[in-house]
């Protein structure tokens, strides 16, 4: 495929309106030997089995987190809330501090889970499957927390390329 090709395939995905999360875990291989914490934005997020508790997600094999999601056996998944827009995009941003000020804790396996949210699932690693250019992770769901406030569950969309409302 082309990159004229590619580029048009991007945008046909990009008609299937998505949720919007972001999937933190620990490097533990960072430059001075500290563990660190990691957040990205995924939008390829999806419920899989209620018994067992299953979710996947799936992460660029080009990703700069590639190698600690690889390496880390746990990992949180935060669904968004539409007052997260700025959260999501700092975390889809290469070499942007994501931990600066955003307020977050240690969860399950030491991995840094947020604070705000709109759903979060804590998660060790069930599966990993190659999927061209990307690895598909599925994650066994260890606790769960869901919001019940109302700016909390609002959903934070992608569609076409862009943040948008559900109405």
């Amino acid at each position: 495929m082309n990159s004229e090709q590619a580029k048009e395939l991007r945008q046909a995905f990009g008609h299937f309106a998505t949720g919007v999360t972001v999937v933190t875990t620990m490097d533990s291989a960072s430059e001075n030997g500290l563990a660190k914490p990691l957040a990205m934005t995924a939008n390829s997020f999806s419920s899989v089995s209620l018994d067992p508790p299953l979710i996947l997600w799936s992460i660029d094999k080009n990703a700069q987190s590639f190698a600690a999601f690889e390496r880390n056996e746990h990992f949180a998944v935060h669904i968004l809330h539409a007052g997260q827009e700025a959260l999501s995009t700092i975390c889809a941003t290469r070499n942007a501090d994501k931990f600066a000020d955003i307020e977050w804790q240690t969860g399950i396996g030491g991995i840094p889970i947020f604070k705000e949210f709109s759903a979060r699932f804590q998660c060790r690693v069930e599966h990993r499957y190659e999927g061209g250019d990307h690895q598909i992770i599925v994650g066994r769901v260890l606790d769960y927390n869901c919001q019940n406030e109302p700016q909390q569950v609002q959903p934070l969309v992608f569609f076409k390329g862009k943040y948008c409302a559900v109405a």
